[in-house]
């Protein structure tokens, strides 16, 4: 399923609009990860860790968006936006969404052929 943050996709014209589909994931910051974090980030560098949970967490986002696409029938998902939001008692947790418009394509004419 081809997933855009573009409204239009060339070579694509859209037939119909089926709605908005979102694929949110709560991701947690466990203690262990935090301390490493931290020490990255006393030290300099980059925190692995949470490049890490960031990186899984969209794309199991991207993933949930998807299915709920794909049960609509659609063929794509345009305009996606992704939101990152802390959440939880003390900012322990980490909201991922990914949101767009599900979509189905007209059918070529040589696809009719």
């Amino acid at each position: 399923m081809l997933v855009s943050t573009t409204h239009t996709l060339e070579g694509h014209d859209v037939d119909e609009y089926l709605g908005i589909v979102t694929g949110e994931v709560i991701a947690g910051a466990n203690f262990v990860r935090d301390i490493f974090a931290s020490f990255t980030d006393i030290v300099g560098g980059r925190s692995k860790k949470y490049e890490n949970v960031l990186k899984r967490g969209r794309e199991e986002a991207i993933e949930e968006m998807q299915y709920a696409a794909i049960k609509m029938g659609a063929d794509a998902v345009i305009g996606v936006d992704l939101d990152y939001e802390v959440v939880g008692k003390g900012g322990s947790m980490l909201m991922i969404s990914a949101t767009g418009t599900a979509v189905k394509f007209k059918q070529s004419v040589q696809a009719v052929r």
